[in-house]
């Protein structure tokens, strides 16, 4: 097997930046005809309901449906899946499950309020969402893990009903996906993918309820969809390929390195592994590391594609600038393989994920850290956060006005008011002044 060609890159180029925005460039253009092609989707079972909902399952599933209730799984289905669960992976999943759980509980949001001198009270006010959906991706993709991120944080939250579609083509489940399903508490589970999943949740139709927020993975056509019910609905986020940044100082095993990066590079050919390093030779041991474990890797040639188009290794002149490019980036995950992790972690303010020192490979925090691994990515941690028990909640205002502050606020308001030509603004605050 021929070696992989991967990127090079120095700071010290003078071409440097214009290399390396060329390339984090990620050009995802709008492809209108699928759009419209979604857009269709989304009409007909707003306007259709189940019977759209069963045709196109059918249709794209291959399945035998009549009748809407058949796309429901009974809960009993969930239990059964997890009940003959191998006993590996059942103790796999119930401590990943444990461990979410466990830093979910630390993301709780509150209510507060507090008083001001003439009685006002002014606060916020905490509620969960009523409903949410839950879009798990179903066929050869099976991601138990996807289910405990996405659910765990909602049952947190409060949400007083959690809603989960999956595609079943053929009519085959998986397992591990139901069984995650069962002990992360989802309540109801419909046997439906792609488009028209996401418009049956966001829409409602005769058997599945709308919901207020969308969340979890999925195809080109379901990523297409939330974006396009976004405003009917709330959504997590708009996820592109996914992604690996690790800086290292040259002393970890060459070895793990590669390996963490081969970690996202299989996930699909537009995933993005980079490793920044101030050590030359390092990098250069890791190239070779890669070309050497390349072979043996089931998806080798989803990895090689990966980072031959979008994988770099880039050298610095120290760990401080190499920091400076992180943040430039901003990327998913962030892997500081160095031995002061804490000290370099104070130099970063964008990233996803920080996976600090060189035990902390990537792929722990996928499957059972705790913290979510539903993460921004392409840059968007400059100003996006990881999902959790927050975006299951809603923030209301509260204000209790006393006669004394309605008096004072009042006089502020109307002056503020009339500046604006809203004079009824205006009249309505001038009402309460004494």
């Amino acid at each position: 097997m021929p070696n992989i060609t991967i990127k090079k890159l120095d700071t010290n180029h003078p071409d440097f930046n214009q290399q390396l925005q060329q390339l984090l460039t990620w050009d995802e253009s709008d492809d209108l005809d699928l759009q419209q092609r979604v857009l269709a989707i989304l009409a007909d079972v707003r306007s259709n309901g189940d019977m759209a909902v069963i045709n196109y399952t059918n249709r794209f599933d291959q399945r035998h449906i009549s009748v809407a209730h058949e796309l429901e799984l009974p809960k009993a289905s969930l239990k059964a899946a997890w009940d003959t669960l191998p006993t590996a992976q059942a103790e796999a999943l119930q401590a990943a499950a444990t461990r979410i759980l466990s830093y979910a509980e630390q993301q709780k949001l509150q209510s507060w309020q507090y008083s001001e001198a003439d009685g006002t009270v002014l606060g916020q006010k905490i509620t969960p969402l009523d409903r949410v959906g839950l879009y798990v991706p179903g066929g050869k993709a099976a991601y138990p893990s996807s289910v405990l991120m996405n659910a765990i944080p909602a049952k947190v939250a409060g949400v007083g009903e959690l809603i989960m579609v999956v595609p079943t083509p053929n009519g085959e489940t998986n397992a591990l996906v139901l069984a995650a399903a069962y002990i992360a508490g989802v309540d109801r589970v419909f046997s439906i993918g792609g488009a028209q999943a996401v418009a049956a949740l966001a829409y409602g139709t005769e058997t599945i309820p709308a919901v207020a927020k969308i969340v979890g993975p999925g195809n080109i056509y379901v990523a297409t969809a939330k974006k396009l019910v976004f405003g009917q609905v709330g959504i997590d986020m708009i996820a592109g390929p996914s992604e690996i940044l690790v800086i290292c100082d040259g002393k970890t095993n060459p070895d793990w390195i590669a390996m963490d990066l081969f970690s996202q590079a299989e996930h699909d050919e537009n995933a993005q592994a980079i490793l920044i390093s101030d050590d030359g030779d390092f990098l250069a041991a890791v190239a070779d590391s890669i070309n050497a474990l390349l072979p043996d890797m089931e998806r080798a040639a989803i990895i090689r594609a990966s980072l031959s188009t979008r994988g770099a290794l880039i050298k610095v002149a120290n760990l401080a600038e190499a920091a400076d490019i992180a943040n430039r980036i901003a990327p998913e995950h962030l892997e500081l393989s160095v031995e002061h992790p804490e000290m370099l972690c104070e130099k970063i303010r964008h990233a996803g994920a920080i996976f600090m020192g060189r035990h902390t490979a990537e792929a722990l925090g996928d499957y059972c850290a705790g913290p979510n691994h539903v993460l921004p990515t392409s840059g968007t941690a400059r100003f996006s956060s990881p999902l959790g028990v927050y975006d299951f909640q809603k923030r209301t205002s509260l204000i209790n006005c006393s006669a004394e502050g309605a008096d004072s606020l009042g006089k502020v308001a109307s002056v503020l008011a009339r500046g604006e030509s809203l004079t009824a603004h205006a009249r309505s605050a001038e009402y309460r002044i004494k």
